[in-house]
Parts: C-alpha cells; structure tokens; sequence
C-alpha cells in the first residue's frame, strides 16, 4: 500500500531560523551544530530534534527538540536560557516548510547540566514538544 509521499519539515532548522536574528539574542550563535573550534564557553544554543512521533491519522508531527544553551559561566548560560525559552514558547503560527507550527509544550524547562566532554562549559539544557500540522 501507498500512499502520498510527506515532506517532513526540517524541525531542527525551523527552531534555528526563528531564534537566529532575534535582537535578545545578539551575539549567541544558534545552530543545530557547534561553530568550529567551540569548547562551550561561547554564547551558543545547539537545537538537536530527540524524538517524538508522527500522528498519520491527524497529519501533524510531534517532535522533541533539546536546546542546549551555553555560555562563558553559569550566569550568563543561565540567562540566555530563560530568554530561549521564552522565545520558543512564542513559535506558535511560524511557517515550517509543508506546514505549520501549532503548538509548542515545555516537556523539560532548564536545567544545569554539565557537559563533561567540554569541561570549561557552562551549560542548560530544556526540551520542547512542537506540534506541526502539515498541508
């Protein structure tokens, strides 16, 4: 059995667009990828998609999204994170390539969570739950 072929948005790139020009976060890169020679002291929110699931019979995708957020000590990590935050919460209505974004639920708001392969950084992690109805 066949059916339509369905062109999944690219839900990492979807979060990463929406927060990269955003003026609250000038001088932070955000990427789904670290920039090169990154040690996690720089100003960085890393979008990674870590799961979720495909509801065929409402036609919407259910991602998980982890936002690693980094910054040179853990004040600065911190506040970088609240404002992440409160930007993501704020993608309901953001076209998303075949569809669009019609919810956003904080599965996991931040938290402190060293990252032992970068021992200098400073970094919060939270996850997210996107709901994209596709067309």
């Amino acid at each position: 059995m066949s059916g339509p072929v369905i062109a999944f948005p690219d839900v990492e790139r979807v979060v990463v667009d929406a927060l990269k020009n955003r003026p609250e976060l000038a001088g932070v890169t955000v990427d789904n990828r670290p920039p090169a020679g990154f040690d996690g002291t720089q100003k960085a929110v890393l979008v990674s998609r870590v799961g979720g699931a495909w509801l065929d019979d409402q036609f919407l995708d259910r991602p998980l999204v982890d936002l690693e957020v980094y910054g040179p000590d853990k004040t600065t990590a911190h506040g970088i994170a609240l404002t992440v935050r409160s930007l993501v919460l704020q993608l309901g209505g953001t076209a998303a390539g075949t569809g669009v974004v019609t919810d956003i639920a904080e599965a996991d708001g931040p938290r402190w969570l060293p990252d032992f392969n970068r021992p200098a950084a400073s970094r919060y992690i939270s996850t997210v739950r996107l709901t994209l109805r596709l067309s």
